[in-house]
């Protein structure tokens, strides 16, 4: 079960005890907890959510507020805000909220980049008929760039600002550079390569550009 408040989901955690009453609270990870004893209905839980609706919304203003960082920044082309959190396991984008385990921001940032721009390179590697290596995968901050090939080591290098654009332009990147294991060069074929790939290709350069 799930509440929207201000767009955002919130996942509802129903505990059966003994209680005789039901209790509603939001914890430090964002969930809303039901506490109620187990003769008690999902219909009337429903209805004890939506009759405490403002109260709900005033615990989970003042828990995103405690975990909220002083930050904004774009992650896939969404104004996100940052919030920390002890017990996620890895850096998480859900709705506009980033959520981290601690206030190291770079750190997650680099390694949420890491792990989207990996999912995008299996994914695109896989449809590459022609035969190429599969290229060992690094990210750094880069000035001029968005994207490096070095088939002496293996390698692409995508820059980490990619992380704040929407995923079609890490994609059209991702195409960019393997295409690059076919053909050295940015010849006729090297381009026709690419459009096979990436058809847009000629938009996304041209917004990249802009």
């Amino acid at each position: 079960m799930y509440l929207e408040f201000n767009n955002n989901k919130y996942e509802v955690i129903i505990e059966m005890k003994n209680n005789k009453n039901t209790y509603i609270r939001v914890k430090d990870d964002l969930k809303i907890y039901v506490s109620t004893n187990k003769w008690t209905s999902e219909r009337h839980i429903e209805k004890l959510l939506k009759e405490n609706a403002a109260s709900i919304r005033s615990m989970l203003q003042k828990k995103i507020k405690k975990h909220e960082v002083n930050n904004t920044f774009k992650i896939l082309g969404r104004e996100c805000s940052v919030l920390v959190m002890s017990s996620i396991k890895e850096p998480e984008l859900y709705e506009n909220k980033f959520y981290i385990k601690d206030n190291n921001i770079d750190k997650y940032v680099r390694e949420y980049a890491y792990n989207i721009f990996k999912d995008r390179l299996d994914n695109i590697y896989s449809k590459i008929r022609e035969r190429i290596p599969y290229p060992e995968l690094k990210i750094r901050k880069m000035t001029s760039r968005w994207g490096v090939c070095n088939r002496k080591n293996n390698s692409i290098t995508l820059n980490l600002e990619l992380i704040k654009k929407d995923i079609r332009y890490a994609d059209y990147v991702i195409v960019h550079e393997l295409c690059h294991f076919i053909e050295f060069n940015h010849s006729k074929r090297f381009w026709d390569i690419v459009n096979k790939y990436s058809p847009d290709y000629k938009d996304i350069r041209k917004e990249m550009r802009d």
